[in-house]
Order: C-alpha cells, then structure tokens, then sequence
C-alpha cells in the first residue's frame, strides 16, 4: 500500500517562554481569555488583549494517538458509523482540553490532578468510543486493529514539548514539486537567535526554572516561539528534480477567488461528514459552493462555483488565518470559533492561487471524478510532523526559505505566503481511503510514483495574506497571526493542511491532464 515516507525529524532544543490559558463564562458561551500564573509578575504592560506572560512550567495540552490514522482497512459499509465515532474521540479531546485550561488553580494545588480528573476520565470514555469502532468494523466482516485498546490512553504535554522550535524536516515545495531531501531547517538556524529573547521572558521569574508559554490571544497559541524573522533564516529550498524525456511540464491554473464571499463552515466532509463542527476550526471554501458536513457527490454536482471556469465543481478549503490583536470575529460565541480557542479578526486572502503542475519524470494520468486528497496534518502538535506539509514564507524569499515549524515575521512590504503542494501519486482505484491517506502519496527525491502509483496532476496552491508584522519582546508576541485549528494543537504552523475535492464537468479533468502533458501553460 502506498503511502508518504518521509524522513524523521529531530527536535531542537529551544528554550520557551510560558503563559496559560483559562476559559471564563461569559456572554453566551465559554470565551477564552488569558491567565497568569505568576502572583509576582507585573501585568500593568497592555499590548491590546495580546499580551501573553512568562509562568512555571506547566502541562500546556493533551496529546491523543490519532485513531483515524491507525485504521486504514476499514470496510465501506461502516466508514460512516466509524467517521461519526472519530468525531466523538476529536470532541471528548476538545472537552477534556477545556477543562484543562478552566482548572489551572486546582492543578496548582494538586499534583495528580490532572491524570485523575483530566486524563483518567478521558481514557474511559475513549475506551468506549473504541469498543464501538470495533463493533462496527467486525459487524460488517472487517478486522478491527488487535491494539486498539492501547489508543485509549491520553498524556499531558508541557509547553518545551509542543514548541515550534523543532527541526523541521527537509521536505520542501518549490514551484509545485515536493521535494524529499536532507534540508538544513531555517527554523532551527533561529534557535540562538530566537533563545535570547525567550531567556528575558524567563529570566523574570527568578529560579523557576525554564519558563514555559502557550500564548496568543485566547491563552491556547500562538508562543513567540512560534515566529522568526525570515531575514535571519539561512536559504533551505532545493533544487528541483531534474526532468527526465518523459517529464509532463505544462501547467494549468483555474481562478476561483479568495473566497470574498465568506464562504465558511466548521464542518469537515471528508473526515466527518455528516457531522456539524467536525473540524473544530472554521474553513475557507473556494470553487464548489455547496459543501458542508451533509454534502454527496450529488450535491457538489449542484452546488455551482466560484471560479471562472464554471466545469470547475472542485472543492478547494483551508484553515482561515486570524490575526490575533485583541479582536474579536462573527463566530467569537460560536463552536468552531471562540468556543474553542480560534479568535480574532479572519484575514481574507489577497490572492489565491490555484495550479495543476505535471510530473518531473512520467506522463500525468486524469484525477478521477469525486477524488478527496487532505495534505498536511492538523494534529501535528501531538501526532509529530511525520505527515506535515505546511509551508511558510513571505513574498521575495519564497525560492530561498520555506518553513513548516515558524510563521515567518516578513519585513516592511513583503507578504506572508502559505503554499501547499498536494500528493501526486493516486493508486489508480480508489477515490478515498479509511485513514484519508493511503490512496494517494507523494513522489519519492527523484520524482517518481511508487508502489505501482499512477503520477496525477499536482495541485498546488498559493494564499498570499497582508498581516502587520507580529512584534517579539521580552519573549511575548503582540499582534500574532495563526492559522485556525483544534483547540489543543496550540495554534502551531504545523498544523496548517489543506483539503480538496476533484469535481469536474465537460471533460475538464481530461483537459487539465492533456494540457500538463503536452507541456502547455493553460487556464
């Protein structure tokens, strides 16, 4: 079975600053807002409802094993009744963080509080959605995984843990290709850099030790850790792979807005469909206008576009970056929205590009009607960066850094750039898989499928953002922008994925194909 191998990744030590988070009641739901810690630290300094302080280490989050990913044979009949349960598992997640974050003062006064009333609480109730999901597979004659039970148990992370000063791994896009090679990460060449504003923030509080910080707005993300200056980064691209004779080099770009329209929903179709806020983050929605939690095949055939090539059905959708400087959004009361950590102002691209690309080494064969691809990983705060695919940067670097582990901090009229390049091996049959992963892969260093994997159009895909540069000192960010996400991954760049659905009319798939192949740039 095909799927994506990339290289391990290596955590750099990186010192970081601490803040926490409380959820408060408030208005007519739980609203996130900021807490300290520290009794003796001075909050008399405001940056706007952006302020984020130093404080004790403490546990910053909970970290799940992702079930969805362990389960990739699960038979057709009951992926519907195990994607609702999925669901259930992300919601007992969000509750359990909730709590976490309401009850830092009996943390503080009780050691085991959080294994027993947090984490202990969360394995039983997970053990029963487990048992469920196993019901399902083997009522309808599939095997259930023999370790199933072992994904019950849930731990506590500290803050150094969840960090974004890890080293990145050396996979980069770069006009569309993925490339698979041993990168000198640029967030790990900040490491000394980023350290001396982050002892300051720790320095403050005497002999407390290393000083931890989940930050933002709504006390879960982004740190100042998360950022760096990109001017300060050292050049991290690779080439490109060389073109063999049979190399597909054409291109062919489809103009579907940026989404001005304000498309949004916190539902998520593929992974939970038929599930309302299954994503826990609100989405941008670009192309197709009729999807949602409760859309089919049928209902993307009906749902009209906004792009200008009207066959153009597809569904193109990605996490909404905020830009967190004490405002707040239409959603601030709402699931998905403040309820869960995702506050401030949503910025709307200024442009966004979409772009098939062809293979460096075959012919492209056409994506098959109804094809779902996700790339990247929204949990990769607790699930490691092995299926990451962020890529950050900022207009006049994007051929030198990319970043997946750091937002980048641009300088005076330069842009923030998110890019993503999707899988572009498809496995010839299926159109979804259990686990949403193993029916499509990227190629390997030299650009070829494996595995018997067909080479598919690459989609590729370019949100260019004007954002006030986010300021650090004395290790706290004022003005931070991040992307959305579960309430417990922090707000890490890591965590940035995008999602897409091929839906075409009129041949189109044949003609983006034939277009890439025959080395011609089309829209």
């Amino acid at each position: 079975m095909g799927r994506n191998t990339r290289k391990r990744r290596t955590p750099l030590a990186t010192k970081a600053i601490a803040a926490s988070a409380a959820l408060a009641l408030g208005g007519g739901g739980l609203i996130w807002a900021n807490f300290y810690a520290s009794a003796h630290e001075s909050s008399n300094q405001s940056w706007g409802g952006n302020q984020t302080k130093a404080a004790t280490a403490q546990v910053a989050t909970i970290s799940c094993p992702d079930v969805g990913q362990k389960l990739t044979n699960v038979p057709n009949q009951a992926r519907g009744e195990v994607a609702g349960e999925l669901s259930n598992l992300d919601r007992q997640i969000t509750d359990a963080y909730q709590r976490l974050a309401t009850t830092r003062d009996a943390q503080a006064r009780d050691t085991s509080f959080v294994q027993n009333s947090i984490l202990q609480p969360l394995q039983d109730r997970r053990k029963v959605i487990l048992d469920r999901i196993r019901l399902e597979i083997t009522r309808v004659g599939g095997t259930a995984p023999g370790d199933l039970d072992t994904l019950a148990t849930c731990t506590a992370q500290n803050a150094n843990q969840t960090t974004g000063g890890q080293q990145q791994n050396g996979d980069q896009q770069q006009g569309g290709q993925q490339q698979n090679g041993d990168q000198q990460n640029g967030d790990q060449q900040q490491g000394d850099q980023q350290q001396g504003d982050q002892q300051q923030g720790g320095q403050q509080q005497g002999n407390n030790g290393q000083q931890q910080n989940n930050g933002g707005q709504a006390g879960n993300g982004p740190a100042a850790a998360d950022f760096v200056d990109i001017t300060k980064v050292q050049a991290n691209v690779q080439a490109k792979p060389r073109q063999s004779r049979n190399a597909s080099t054409g291109t062919f770009t489809t103009r579907c807005g940026v989404n001005a329209n304000k498309n949004h929903n916190t539902d998520n179709v593929i992974v939970a469909p038929g599930v309302t806020n299954g994503a826990h983050h609100l989405h941008d929605y670009v192309g197709n206008q009729k999807v949602n939690a409760f859309s089919s095949n049928n209902t993307f055939l009906q749902g009209g576009t906004s792009c200008q090539n009207k066959n153009d059905l597809s569904s193109y959708y990605w996490p909404v970056v905020r830009v967190q400087d004490g405002s707040q959004d239409f959603d601030q009361n709402a699931d998905g929205g403040g309820k869960e950590g995702n506050v401030g102002k949503i910025l709307v691209p200024a442009q966004a590009q979409i772009k098939y690309v062809g293979s460096p080494t075959a012919k492209v064969v056409a994506m098959p009607q109804f094809l779902r691809i996700i790339t990247g990983d929204a949990k990769t705060t607790t699930n490691g960066l092995a299926n990451a695919n962020a890529h950050w940067s900022c207009t006049g670097f994007e051929n030198k850094v990319q970043l997946t582990t750091q937002y980048p901090i641009c300088p005076q009229g330069s842009k923030v750039v998110r890019t993503f390049a999707f899988q572009s091996c498809w496995d010839g049959q299926n159109v979804d898989s259990a686990n949403h992963r193993t029916h499509v892969a990227f190629a390997d260093a030299n650009g070829n499928c494996q595995n018997g994997f067909k080479a598919i159009p690459q989609l590729t895909m370019r949100l260019v953002y004007n954002i006030t540069p986010p300021v650090i000192q004395n290790g706290q960010v004022k003005n931070a922008y991040a992307v959305d996400g579960f309430p417990e991954q922090l707000h890490k760049p890591a965590t940035d994925h995008d999602d897409f659905i091929s839906v075409t009319t009129g041949g189109l798939a044949n003609k983006i194909a034939n277009c890439v192949n025959r080395g011609q740039n089309c829209a």
